[in-house]
């Protein structure tokens, strides 16, 4: 690993691509060689770090080029449990979820073969629903007949909240793939942005490398992924506004992605306040996260037919920080 900047406490670092690929504890000892093993690994086990925003409990964590790694001067709310997961509608055959900020949607391959304990510091979304099924069979008395394995049909990230739906079965599964690929699934998210971008859809091919090792817009239309959102004002909140955005499709970070390109940063994005070629965006809102909620989801069951739809509110962290701004306060973390 090259030699790296210190960080002082409440300081931010991005990854570079010739860190990218460590574990935070190792960038954490290139950050700050005068500190023992020891007492890094208290720092991240005590909830001091955070990576995108997000704390991160687990030393063995590897870091990817643009990663945003942050040391605080104060332990953090420490990553949500299967405890904070909200099972809003569940059959033999699909289960909507309320997904927590700070929970992976599922679990990257390289961790499926991490130790049971290992997991359990940064439990996963998929992990935490089947371990709630479990136990909803297991108090109906149904224990005998264990529920199978939910299979994840699309995600968020991990630092958006909201609804999600998953399969319990394959024909559920492919029926659910096949109306993603079709854009057919109705899903809104509510975002709260930096100014007022103008109503409209924003139409752009994004590729997972634009230049600086991070996703983004290129002006070839022959690469990249075609991406559509469609964005509604909502509500002015001072130098911020209340957005819903809504998808055509559902690519990686698309919402974060336009939003600041377009000059709209959402509020507590610290992986994309720096367009591709252009200045900074600078976010004074100290939002307590990203300000990012998956706030509607509909679609077709696959197997009654039947169209559901399903609205979650923001949770009380998005809640209580448009409250400050409404007022006209300055959020305070």
């Amino acid at each position: 690993m090259p030699p790296l900047p210190p960080l002082a406490n409440g300081g931010s670092f991005v990854v570079p691509l010739g860190v990218a690929g460590n574990t935070i504890l190792a960038v954490l000892r290139a950050l700050r060689p005068g500190e023992s093993w020891s007492k890094l690994r208290g720092r991240v086990h005590r909830a001091f770090v955070s990576l995108n925003g997000v704390v991160c409990v687990d030393e063995a964590r590897r870091v990817a080029e643009g990663d945003v790694l942050t040391l605080s001067e104060q332990p953090q709310k420490l990553p949500p449990r299967p405890s904070d997961v909200v099972i809003q509608y569940v059959d033999a055959h699909v289960v909507v979820v309320e997904k927590p900020s700070g929970m992976l949607t599922h679990r990257r391959p390289e961790e499926r073969n991490w130790s049971a304990e290992r997991k359990a510091r940064q439990p996963t979304l998929d992990e935490s629903l089947n371990e709630l099924l479990l136990r909803r069979s297991a108090a109906s008395g149904r224990s005998r007949s264990r529920p199978g394995t939910v299979r994840c049909v699309h995600r968020l990230d991990r630092d958006t909240s909201g609804l999600l739906v998953f399969a319990r079965n394959e024909a559920a599964e492919a029926h659910l793939v096949a109306q993603f690929r079709r854009h057919s699934v109705h899903r809104a998210y509510w975002a709260i942005v930096h100014g007022r971008p103008a109503d409209g859809t924003i139409v752009t091919n994004l590729v997972r490398d634009r230049g600086d090792g991070r996703r983004g817009s290129v002006l070839n239309p022959k690469i990249g992924q075609r991406a559509v959102t469609h964005v509604r004002w909502l509500e002015q909140l001072g130098d911020f506004c209340l957005v819903e955005c809504r998808l055509e499709t559902g690519r990686t970070n698309q919402i974060r992605i336009h939003m600041a390109e377009a000059g709209n940063l959402v509020c507590g994005d610290p992986k994309y306040d720096q367009p591709f070629g252009a200045e900074a965006l600078l976010d004074n809102s100290q939002a307590p996260r990203l300000a990012l909620h998956a706030a509607e989801l509909g679609f077709i069951h696959p197997i009654s037919g039947e169209e559901l739809f399903f609205q979650m509110p923001f949770p009380p962290d998005l809640e209580q920080f448009a409250n400050r701004l409404r007022a006209g306060k300055s959020p305070r973390r």
